[in-house]
This record gives structure tokens, C-alpha cells and sequence, in this order.
């Protein structure tokens, strides 16, 4: 029954975090937009309604798309006055301000650049293999996928290392702050990290703008400023913030994720043991299957129509990549982890359109060098089952927080 899916639709329940998937089949055959009473949104499902959302910015803004849905407490708007209470950054942006902002993305993640990298990455892979090798196990999330592409996009903006583990509690924060759900005392810490990072990168692009780099926080840096960065300097600042939480998040979700599957089919997992060479077109198919991106929001700016629903101005989507992604209208057996795929590419793991992931090249880089380093250092490379596997409790967000692996010890390291 409808009434039932709309009812039982919650990313947060514990069934849902596990395996949202049957859910998702049911609301594409039954129910593909609804609106959801517990949450305020409108979800959609299909492949084909998501295309058609992300296409057309104009009826479905992203503006203010990850703000808070109620008023904060005036406890936390006093800590936020402080700075800048208003998040504004590329993913929460409509044309004009989207392209302009965008053209200073695409100079600092240009594909030169990005290939430019991969020594650096390959060297960065093995450092941190290095460190639990002879342990012959590990947790593959907290001791190697938060930190290959958290310490690479520090690299990029060109902060400390050491900074790492501060930016990403800092940026955890920041997500807590925008769901508003949290406990006061929890959402009023929450604000002081969200201001302690302003300042953080308020002060670094203050060094930038006399002290010029090659790094991301250079090019960022406001023409007002001294800058070349068509951009206000509250643009720069949310922006810097978020490239460091969107720097990570994509690839360590895309290596949890995807381990987890060759760990659950492994006929495919010896296949790319025998031939690395096929990891390009795994990628896609990991992302496929599981969108480190579960959705997205979109507002509503006139009354619509949307797969034959009728939708309302002011009206908040959700528009549902995870599910999109294994809609039997565009994937042969969607269900099915096939790493041979020929159409994987056409997921929605990044996104479509204008705000198709700047990053993407980068996320999935950084995902090939991870699994062919990961597969041939570790021999037999496994489950540990003896310790606990924990998947994050996020909305909008899939993947571990804790996956532990094994393998055979040997000579090498």
C-alpha cells in the first residue's frame, strides 16, 4: 500500500542503513514521488525523474539545498553570529552564481592537475599500508579510507596533514549542525567547530593573499582580496570548507563500499586479483551499487509536475541516487554486482547536469590506486569477522565507519 511506503520510509532505521534496497524497488514500481510526513520531503526515486530534476536548475533550485529546515535555537545563532551563519557554497548554488564559482573548481581540479597526482597518491596508498602491514589486520575505514583522500585533499588546499584529523571533527560538526535533530548542547559545540573553521580558513586565505602558492586555497583567494577568484570572501571561505568535507567523503565511502562487495562476491574479487586492469569499469559498478551520495535536495520554485505528481512551490526534494541506480528501466538485472558492466557509467553516484561532482575524476582516481594497492599488498585479503563491521548513521550519506580486514602475513612490507 502506498500509506505503508511512505510510512516506512526512514534512511535512519537500522534495517534501512543496513539494506535500503528493497524499499527503494517498491516505491520506483508503487510509489516513485511522495511526500514523506516524518521528513517534510518530497522523495523521488526513478532514474528518470532524478535526470529531470538535476537538468532543469531553474524549477528545481539547489540553493540553501543542506540548510537546516527550522530556525536555530538562539543559543546556537548567538555562536553562529560570530562568523558567518549562512552556509553558501558551489553545491548549494543556481546559475549565475553556480557557473562562476564553478569555472574556479574546474581551474583547481583541471585533469592535468589531477593526473599530476598520482605519484603522490600511489605514495601516500603505501605509507599507510605500511603502518598496519605486519599486523595482519586493520580497519580498513578508520586506518585507511578517512585517511588516503583526507590527507590528499589537505595536499590540494595545501594545509598541514596534521590539521587533518581537527578539519574532519570540525566538518563532522558542521553536518550536525545543518541536520538541526541533535541535542542542544550537542548542535551549540557543533556551532563553535562550524565558527573555529571559518577562522581557520579565514586565516589561511589571509596568508594566501600575501603569500601566494600553488594550492587550492590560492586560487580561491577573492579579487577582493588580491586575489583571482571571482568570488565574495564568504564564498571562499564556505567553499574551502566544503572541498575539504566533499574531498573525502565521495572516496572513503567509494573504498568502504566497494570492498564490501568484493568481499560479498568473491568470484568477482578474484577476477580483479588476476586482472587489476578491470578496476576502471569496477569503479563505476561499485558506485553503482552503492552511491557513497545515498541523494540530494532540491527546492521546488513553482508548482509542478514531476513524474505525474503534482508538487508544490517551496515544496523540498530528495532526489534518491541509490535508488535511481538500480532502476530496471535503465540497468539489466540492477540488483545484480557486475564488474564487466558495460553501461555502468551512466550511474548517479556523482550526480547529472550542472552539478555533476567537479571532484569526480579525482574520487575515482584516488579509488582505483586504493583497490590495486590494497589487492596486491595484502595477500588473501578478507573479512575479519571476528570484530564488528559498523555502518554510519547518516541521512544522505552510505558507507562504514568501522570494516575490518585480514590477511595472510608474509615477507612483504
Amino acid at each position: 500500500m502506498a500509506s505503508e511506503i511512505t510510512q516506512q520510509f526512514n534512511p535512519m532505521a537500522p534495517e534501512q542503513l543496513e539494506d535500503p534496497y528493497p524499499l527503494y524497488a517498491r516505491m520506483r514500481r508503487e510509489l516513485p514521488v511522495f511526500h514523506s510526513s516524518m521528513f517534510d520531503l518530497w522523495v523521488v526515486s526513478r532514474y528518470s525523474d532524478i535526470a529531470e530534476v538535476e537538468k532543469d536548475p531553474s524549477r528545481f533550485s539547489s540553493a540553501g539545498a543542506l540548510d537546516a529546515r527550522s530556525e536555530p535555537h538562539p543559543e546556537v545563532l548567538r555562536v553562529l553570529q560570530q562568523g558567518y551563519a549562512k552556509f553558501v557554497s558551489l553545491v548549494q548554488s543556481d546559475p549565475p552564481d553556480h557557473t562562476r564559482t564553478r569555472a574556479v573548481f574546474g581551474k583547481a581540479l583541471s585533469a592535468h592537475r589531477i593526473a599530476a597526482m598520482e605519484p603522490e597518491i600511489r605514495a601516500t596508498a603505501d605509507a599507510l599500508i605500511d603502518g598496519f602491514i605486519q599486523e595482519g589486520r586493520a580497519d580498513l575505514i578508520q586506518q585507511f579510507a578517512y585517511a588516503l583522500p583526507g590527507y590528499l585533499i589537505c595536499d590540494l588546499l595545501g594545509v598541514p596533514r596534521s590539521d587533518m584529523e581537527q578539519l574532519k571533527r570540525w566538518s563532522d560538526e558542521k553536518t550536525l549542525l545543518m541536520s538541526a535533530t541533535a541535542p542542544l548542547e550537542q548542535q551549540v559545540q557543533a556551532a563553535h567547530g562550524f565558527i573555529a573553521m571559518q577562522r581557520y580558513f579565514i586565516e589561511k586565505l589571509e596568508e594566501r593573499s600575501k603569500s601566494p602558492r600553488e594550492d587550492l586555497l590560492t586560487l580561491l583567494v577573492p579579487q577582493s582580496m588580491g586575489g583571482s577568484a571571482p568570488l565574495s570572501h564568504q564564498e571562499a571561505v564556505c567553499n574551502a570548507m566544503d572541498l575539504m568535507a566533499a574531498g573525502h567523503e565521495t572516496t572513503t565511502g567509494l573504498i568502504g563500499n566497494g570492498m564490501g562487495l568484493l568481499f560479498r562476491h568473491p568470484e568477482q574479487f578474484q577476477a580483479l586479483r588476476v586482472a587489476p586492469e578491470l578496476l576502471p569499469n569496477a569503479i563505476e559498478e561499485m558506485l553503482r551499487m552503492e552511491a557513497p551520495i545515498v541523494g540530494f535536495f532540491r527546492t521546488v520554485t513553482t508548482d509542478t509536475q514531476l513524474g505525474g505528481v503534482s508538487i508544490p512551490k517551496g515544496a523540498r526534494l530528495f532526489i534518491l541516487y541509490a535508488s535511481g541506480n538500480r532502476d530496471e528501466t535503465q540497468f539489466s538485472e540492477p540488483e545484480r554486482f557486475d564488474i564487466h558492466r558495460a553501461d555502468a557509467k551512466k550511474h548517479l553516484a556523482f550526480g547529472k547536469g550542472i552539478h555533476f561532482c567537479v571532484g569526480a575524476p579525482l574520487a575515482k582516481l584516488e579509488g582505483r590506486i586504493a583497490f590495486e594497492h590494497l589487492l596486491r599488498r595484502l595477500p588473501n585479503l578478507r573479512l575479519h569477522t571476528d570484530e564488528a563491521i559498523v555502518r554510519r548513521p547518516y541521512f544522505m550519506l552510505r558507507g562504514f565507519e568501522h570494516l575490518p580486514i585480514t590477511w595472510d602475513l608474509s615477507a612483504e612490507g
